[in-house]
């Protein structure tokens, strides 16, 4: 597949998933703005992709702001002439149980992600509607923002709210031919060491190890498993796709639900307090589990 004459900005690219994005895509023709907070990360990245034979130039900075976003977008246009796609993969991530976690850490997380894919869906969106031949906007999700994850207040409150945006925007930008998407990716990176029970095999695959077939059998690989995907949604045989979340790593493909009603009853006249306590036994086999699958 290719994406010849396309051009594409990452977010967070300089290693990781966000690095594996970038290089796929310039792979596959693609012209790419890598972006990392970290300047010189952001450089090893393009130097990689210029050595495999791509096209790509480096924009260092945070994202969050409107001017980092408007920066991105105007430095794909002056070095490549417009924009294609935007890849928000961007966010940092501070795992703390609700007593602990601190304001400070709570904003980083939800400006990195929240306000990052926000600034940065803006600018690309505005620049789609005035070069005309719509877009690609790629959001990236996470389980933990599917599920929630324990000590994860932040950033599964962040990465549900990334998901809210592909619904929202979906239907807002479907007249201007721009899709709206999202990536929810499972893949052995840095993040993935903080589980104890993947810290050994993060070392391990990083030193050269093959992913055990189990764990790609439950959708973990290596970064460059999510990758295909972000190319195949970045090209114009991906131009009917919108409005979905798709969970992609290892062996293993899937299409997450919107969220919708599992049960609804009526009582003529509404409820008082006393009466709901007379029917919730009534209500109860419905709940759904507040654990993770496997918990």
């Amino acid at each position: 597949m290719r994406l010849d004459d396309k051009v594409a900005v990452v977010t967070g690219s300089g290693r990781g998933l966000g690095r594996a994005y970038a290089e796929a895509l310039a792979a596959a023709g693609a012209s790419v703005v890598v972006n990392d907070i970290d300047a010189d990360a952001a450089h090893e990245a393009v130097a990689a992709i210029a050595a495999a034979g791509g096209r790509a130039v480096a924009e260092a900075g945070a994202v969050g702001d409107a001017a980092t976003a408007d920066a991105l977008v105007g430095r794909a246009v002056a070095e490549f002439g417009r924009l294609d796609v935007m890849c928000t993969n961007a966010g940092a991530l501070r795992d703390r149980t609700l007593g602990k976690v601190t304001d400070e850490e709570f904003d980083l997380v939800v400006d990195s992600h929240v306000r990052g894919t926000f600034t940065c869906g803006r600018a690309a969106a505005r620049r789609f509607r005035e070069q005309g031949g719509g877009g690609r906007l790629i959001l990236v999700g996470s389980p933990a923002g599917q599920y929630g994850g324990f000590g994860q207040t932040a950033y599964a409150a962040s990465k549900a709210a990334v998901i809210a945006m592909v619904r929202v925007w979906s239907v807002e930008l479907a007249k201007q031919d721009v899709t709206v998407n999202a990536i929810v990716p499972t893949a052995l990176t840095r993040m993935a060491a903080t589980i104890p029970s993947l810290t050994e095999v993060v070392a391990a695959v990083e030193g050269g190890a093959p992913v055990p077939a189990e764990l790609r059998h439950r959708g973990i690989g290596t970064v460059r498993d999510v990758a295909p995907l972000l190319v195949f949604l970045s090209s114009d045989e991906a131009s009917g796709v919108t409005g979905q979340y798709f969970g992609f790593g290892g062996d293993r493909f899937s299409i997450w639900g919107h969220p919708k009603e599992t049960f609804v009853t009526r009582r003529e006249g509404g409820w008082t307090a006393d009466q709901l306590s007379a029917d919730f036994a009534e209500f109860t086999p419905h709940f759904q589990s507040h654990l993770p699958p496997g918990r």
